[in-house]
């Protein structure tokens, strides 16, 4: 059965770049550019599922910044 969407955590890289790991399905993946991170998303969610019926269909990107306040 297809899922309607994959969600994704995207974060920044502390040695630079960035990682992608989705939720409820073991796919991880990484890139030095966002642009490039999408192509390998995509990528890895191809062969992550063997038949193309099981794809979702909508692949969610929660893009997550950590900063620092000082007070």
């Amino acid at each position: 059965m297809r899922s309607a969407e994959i969600i994704f955590i995207v974060e920044e890289d502390i040695e630079g770049g960035y990682t992608a790991r989705a939720f409820d399905y073991p796919i991880f993946t990484e890139a030095d550019t966002i642009e490039e991170l999408k192509e390998k998303i995509k990528d890895a969610i191809r062969c992550h599922f063997d038949d193309e019926e099981e794809i979702p269909k909508i692949v969610r990107l929660h893009i997550v910044k950590d900063e620092i306040l000082h007070l």
